[in-house]
């Protein structure tokens, strides 16, 4: 009876303490199940900008726990002291690609805003392999052979003319940016922080097979509020590709970075 006993008392002790096991063991996989799984980012800027002006987003992402790489191509920003007439957009593309490399990053998120399309299609030519997704925000999707000075706005291909008769290395941006581009309390800030853009980058023709149409999750963002027809056209041509997920901000100017930092780093989120 008494050893009946001890062996009943045991079993109950372990059978709690199993449930408690249990119990412990369901939570923490509820709780890992819960938490998002962590991506990495690569966040590329378009002309005279830098790494400054994905700051928001890059603060936001890594708060979740995210890995976020935002750098600045070469003569731009922080690299702007390296601005000459041997950047084109082989270079920037180089800046990219070698980031990935180097950095060994796998199950890449790439992000590319504005002329960045051109620098993103050109660096999944090489890096393909390692991108799972892509976000094009308000960006440019070349043909090959294609030249940004091709796409560019109006103001832009004027700079572009005056750089080269010049003999500059770098094309100037708008000296006042209208709300389209970035809003008022924010315009301050950005124009404080813009350089010249390397003109070879414009000029140089990309050479593209078609890799950012094998990423398997693709997804473009459109800010209509910002007019220029080569990016209606991106939209229209992804929206008739099933391939493509599409979205439009239509209150948000072009530097969407700046204006809408939690809505952005939210369909970015959802697109990696």
């Amino acid at each position: 009876m008494t050893n009946s006993g001890i062996t009943r008392r045991r079993m109950l002790r372990s059978a709690t303490a199993g449930g408690l096991a249990a119990a412990t063991t369901s939570s923490v996989a509820g709780v890992a199940r819960a938490q998002p799984a962590r991506k990495t980012f690569v966040l590329v800027s378009g002309a005279f900008c830098g790494g400054w002006i994905w700051r928001r987003v890059t603060d936001r992402l890594e708060q979740g726990g995210h890995k976020v790489f935002a750098p600045s191509l070469t003569g731009l920003a922080d690299r702007s002291h390296l601005l000459s007439k041997d950047v084109n957009l082989d270079t920037h593309i180089a800046d990219v690609v070698n980031l990935v490399k180097w950095e060994s990053l796998e199950n890449v998120c790439l992000v590319a805003w504005s002329l960045a399309g051109y620098v993103g299609s050109g660096a999944l030519e090489s890096i393909g392999d390692r991108v799972s997704s892509a976000v094009w925000l308000d960006a440019f999707i070349p043909a090959d052979g294609q030249r940004a000075a091709d796409t560019a706005a109006e103001p832009v291909r004027k700079g572009i003319q005056a750089a080269i008769e010049k003999g500059e290395a770098g094309v100037r941006g708008s000296a006042k940016y209208p709300p389209a581009v970035v809003a008022e309390r924010d315009r301050a800030f950005a124009e404080s922080k813009v350089t010249p853009q390397p003109v070879g980058t414009y000029l140089q023709p990309i050479k593209v097979t078609g890799a950012l149409q094998k990423v398997a999750k693709k997804t473009y963002i459109r800010l209509p509020k910002f007019s220029l027809p080569p990016l209606d056209k991106a939209l229209a041509d992804c929206k008739s590709e099933k391939s493509w997920a599409t979205f439009e901000l239509p209150d948000v100017g072009h530097m969407a970075m700046l204006d809408a930092p939690d809505r952005l780093s939210e369909l970015i989120l959802q697109a990696a």
